[in-house]
């Protein structure tokens, strides 16, 4: 399908041809349940009115950072406020996740740039949510004392767990690229034994890793901290930063033991 000038607002089928090519919404691990369920059928409805502007996809990118980051720094406000402005400003990093791609897909301007950029953005903004749980679980402004700064440690913890999670993947191709070999197929991804395979089945079935990215997280501090509200005080939310750095932890574990049992290195 030829694209209409420039000075044209494209259309949603027009626009659908492009930026959602066959399987971006089938990628087992390059696309977001999220996306697949609603954020992409939202980006592409604010798609026409941005491909025609000065806006690069690029730029796009960098607010998708400024929005991460900006909920995790959120979640120091306390109560229920500051928990729900985070869970939007997630949202909104999804949003601006799934049109940075789609602006350049449309005008040709997909670059290594933009992919690294975007990985670094993963990086930092689920990195920041989860330090923002634990120092909203520290309780900064409050008045329980100095002991509360191992709710920040915790939370600490559980980013550098979720940061080393994408590094392993990511540290697959980079292994693959430096010995000359072609990125992973998905079917490697399984593991070579078969008691390995079954445990990674139950795993995904259960899908409790996945408390530790952007989205679920910012939706499970919400969940707890409407407990907190009923119950009064922080004990929910520092249940949930002791689980989700306990998550972070296992799964850094179980990953790493997944890949060097499955044929990605191969």
């Amino acid at each position: 399908m030829s694209k209409p000038s420039t000075a044209q607002k494209p259309t949603l089928a027009e626009l659908r041809a492009v930026v959602h090519p066959e399987g971006v919404k089938d990628r087992r691990s390059g696309e977001h349940w999220a996306g697949r369920l609603y954020m992409r059928e939202i980006s592409l409805r604010c798609d026409p009115y941005l491909v025609n502007t000065r806006i690069t996809p690029n730029q796009l990118t960098y607010l998708m950072v400024v929005a991460g980051i900006a909920a995790g720094a959120v979640l120091l406000v306390p109560g229920l406020v500051g928990a729900l402005v985070a869970a939007l400003l997630i949202q909104l990093y999804l949003l601006l996740d799934c049109v940075d791609g789609e602006v350049a897909r449309w005008r040709g301007q997909t670059s290594i740039t933009g992919v690294y950029l975007d990985r670094v953005g993963h990086y930092l903004a689920e990195a920041a949510l989860l330090v923002g749980f634990g120092l909203r679980a520290a309780d900064l402004v409050g008045t329980d004392g100095e002991g509360n700064w191992l709710w920040a440690f915790l939370g600490t913890l559980a980013a550098l767990g979720a940061i080393l999670i994408k590094a392993e993947t990511d540290l697959v191709d980079v292994a693959r690229s430096r010995s000359g070999l072609a990125a992973v197929r998905d079917e490697a991804a399984v593991p070579r034994s078969s008691g390995l395979a079954l445990a990674r089945r139950a795993a995904a079935a259960l899908k409790f890793h996945r408390l530790v990215g952007g989205v679920e997280a910012s939706l499970f501090i919400l969940l707890v901290a409407i407990a907190d509200l009923v119950r009064g005080d922080l004990f929910f939310t520092r249940l949930g930063v002791v689980l989700l750095a306990a998550i972070a932890l296992l799964q850094t574990l179980l990953h790493l033991v997944s890949i060097l049992a499955s044929s990605r290195l191969k």
